[in-house]
């Protein structure tokens, strides 16, 4: 089974954008839909509290006709058109769709950040992490929705295995970004927040990049938009993650990054898992 995730920032701007960015991102949509996963995982929706309209709709039937669609949208008292998730998966698919709220604080179970897909066999589950923010002002709350992650993940676990995706906003190691030594106290790159990463993958879940490519540098999965050339000279980040359950990661075969050509922030993430791998 093949599997993409990709934090779209504002499915409308891709949808319906006039600039030439939005441009970019409907290419990006094209690449994906070319590899024809069975479950495509969206974040940072940017859709309001009804989730997609009209346009949006007619989009998915003409580009993505053989999927089916489930969202979770912000709702106050969270911001409005804010953060955001989404499932496309295969017609013929029939998964048990739950929206998690994990008891996280402020307004983080509000901003429509998880969703939940239960298979016959597995748990596929995306999440769009709190961003710590700019001045760290949201540091200890994030501190707080790791511990809370985490325990949902352990929850599902102990049920069959899991697969996670998203953007988690946490570059793990030094060699996850390209200049460690000038982000050290910048949100994503905190010891709060590493060390937030590296309880979850202690309990029990691999970083399926990891595991098939090892100690490779370079490779990234986010590029910022402020930096005209950050693209250009690879300064980015990976802070986008496929991890399994371990039980199942040497039924992995590819964890990857697709090409989004030259449009900076996000790219997407590939997973392929062969199930029938003993």
């Amino acid at each position: 089974m093949k599997f993409i995730s990709w934090n779209i920032d504002s499915l409308n701007a891709a949808i319906s954008g006039t600039s030439e960015r939005s441009e970019l991102s409907r290419q990006v949509l094209n690449k994906i839909r070319e590899h024809n996963p069975e479950v495509i995982a969206l974040q940072e929706t940017k859709l309001p509290s009804d989730g997609p309209g009209k346009k949006h709709l007619e989009f998915f039937r003409n580009k993505f006709p053989d999927y089916k669609i489930v969202w979770n949208s912000s709702v106050e008292p969270a911001r409005k058109s804010y953060a955001g998730t989404m499932f496309l998966y295969k017609n013929d698919l029939t998964p048990s769709v739950t929206f998690p709220q994990i008891g996280a604080p402020s307004t983080m179970d509000l901003e429509g950040r998880m969703i939940t897909l239960e298979f016959a066999h597995f748990y596929l589950t995306q999440v769009y992490t709190p961003n710590a923010g700019e001045n760290l002002n949201r540091l200890r709350e994030r501190q707080i929705w790791d511990m809370k992650y985490a325990d949902y993940l352990v929850e599902l676990d102990n049920k069959k295995p899991v697969m996670a995706t998203g953007d988690f906003n946490v570059a793990h190691r030094e060699i996850d970004l390209a200049h460690p030594d000038r982000n050290r106290h910048t949100a994503g790159f905190t010891d709060e927040e590493r060390q937030g990463f590296i309880n979850l993958l202690a309990k029990g879940f691999t970083d399926t990049f990891r595991y098939l490519h090892g100690d490779v540098t370079g490779v990234y999965t986010w590029w910022s938009q402020r930096a005209k050339t950050s693209k250009i000279n690879n300064s980015g980040w990976r802070i986008d993650y496929w991890l399994v359950s371990e039980r199942i990661a040497e039924k992995v075969i590819k964890s990857e990054m697709i090409d989004s050509g030259p449009r900076q922030d996000h790219t997407p993430i590939l997973l392929e898992i062969d199930w029938t791998t003993s």
